[in-house]
């Protein structure tokens, strides 16, 4: 036979990037997880905050040079307790360091699970930065027949 088969190849303009939403870096995690996130953050906070105020060990004298000083104070205030949680998230850390084993305990519990739910996080996003680069409007001669934005013929004179 004198012809020589080379498959159908198709030519056309990249489409326009679109700019993403305002929102778009919240979907590599569906919103059931965000809100289980948050429902944790709240928890372990609320959860820090009491068992801060019930242990002995976290009450400490503010002025330790004072010996004299009776008064005693706590690290763990409720708004500290939320900074504690959300700088654990962020990955940043505070200055506020649990002293008791009970809130040592779930300290290192949360910030275990951000450990965990960072990566994930980011492991998710980059894929789903890669799948959107990756994607293609057409990839078939059938998906350029059923669109209706990019104009298609043959070339006078071609074959």
């Amino acid at each position: 036979m004198p012809f020589m088969n080379l498959g159908i190849s198709i030519l056309f303009k990249k489409p326009e990037k679109k700019t993403p939403p305002l929102f778009s870096f919240l979907k590599p995690l569906s919103l059931e997880v965000w809100f289980y996130m948050g429902t944790a953050y709240l928890g372990v906070s609320l959860f820090l905050f009491i068992l801060a105020r019930l242990s002995p060990y976290e009450w400490v004298n503010p002025h330790p040079c004072d010996t004299d000083n009776d008064v005693v104070e706590n690290q763990f205030t409720l708004l500290n307790s939320f900074w504690f949680t959300i700088g654990s998230i962020m990955q940043q850390g505070s200055d506020i360091l649990p002293r008791a084993i009970s809130t040592r305990m779930v300290a290192s519990s949360w910030w275990f699970f951000t450990l965990i739910m960072i990566s994930s996080y980011t492991a998710n996003l980059a894929a789903f930065l890669t799948a959107q680069r990756m994607t293609s409007p057409i990839e078939s001669a059938a998906d350029l027949a059923k669109q209706t934005s990019i104009q298609y013929g043959c070339v006078y004179g071609g074959s």
